[in-house]
């Protein structure tokens, strides 16, 4: 590929990964953050203050920006709003292609309701004309430990399976679609090596925890009132539980070969992951 590169979401997990990746192997890009003070110093980038939903900086922020990985916000009620922000904007200042960060199975009528965003987003990018790249990810492995209370994951997630996926996978595989241009037009499932059970998946946090972690099935009624004491709105509630029913409903059992293929290596598993191999 030719031009340069933007990341979003460099001060974060899967978009700092990213942005360490471009930097090691010497590919010029530009970071786009809400707070240039937290953005990684990196040879051979600079740095754009940026907030989604800031149009007037982020047209200025993707100025001259060929490719575009474009990090998913964090879950708001105006998530939507915010991408169409940075969508409208890579169109305005001629950004080529952009690689967004999606969900299995996104769909304006999914289970996962904070997945319904995602769907609305890939319409966003779709209607914009612009090249893309949609990397549809599993739940992320690494996130899955803070699902536990008490020594418990709870939910209505049945007996449904999922395949959660590293977010370092997800990194690499963001590479390797900003710096070819074969990806250009397509989506890929990115998930972990096995679908699992939330039982199962309670076995491994009790092998590399060291205590045990139980599964309890809870009703959806269950989930929703044992949720309600947060206070939080009730569309975080929704997506919330939906998290495990979006598991119960078989949507998310899918296991894809798109890490490997694009990588190199097996995906990581969960144990991989909270076990810290393979960094």
């Amino acid at each position: 590929m030719s031009g340069l590169v933007g990341v979003t979401g460099a001060t974060g997990h899967v978009g700092g990964r990213v942005a360490r990746s471009l930097s090691s192997a010497g590919v010029a890009q530009r970071l786009v953050v809400r707070d240039p003070a937290r953005a990684p110093d990196l040879p051979g980038a600079d740095v754009r203050p940026a907030a989604y939903g800031d149009a007037e900086a982020l047209r200025h922020a993707l100025d001259g920006v060929d490719v575009l990985l474009l990090v998913s916000a964090a879950e708001h009620a105006d998530r939507v709003a915010q991408h169409r922000s940075v969508v409208e904007a890579a169109a305005a200042a001629g950004v080529r292609r952009v690689v967004y960060t999606s969900f299995l199975a996104a769909a304006p009528d999914c289970t996962f309701t904070f997945g319904r965003d995602h769907a609305a987003t890939e319409e966003l990018l779709t209607a914009s004309r612009v090249e893309t790249t949609f990397l549809r990810d599993s739940f992320y492995a690494d996130v899955l430990p803070g699902f536990v209370v008490d020594g418990a994951l709870r939910g209505p997630a049945g007996s449904g399976r999922l395949a959660p996926v590293a977010r370092a996978d997800v990194a690499e595989v963001a590479v390797a679609a900003l710096l070819d241009e074969a990806h250009s037009g397509r989506t890929y499932d990115l998930t972990g090596p096995r679908a699992m059970t939330l039982a199962e998946v309670a076995e491994v946090l009790s092998a590399v925890r060291g205590e045990r972690v139980r599964y309890v099935a809870e009703s959806v009624e269950e989930a929703y009132a044992s949720r309600a004491a947060s206070g939080a709105p009730r569309w975080v509630l929704d997506g919330w539980v939906s998290t495990y029913t979006a598991v119960a409903s078989g949507e998310l059992d899918v296991v894809s070969t798109a890490v490997p293929d694009l990588t190199g290596h097996p995906a990581r598993s969960l144990a991989d992951v909270l076990g810290g191999a393979r960094p």
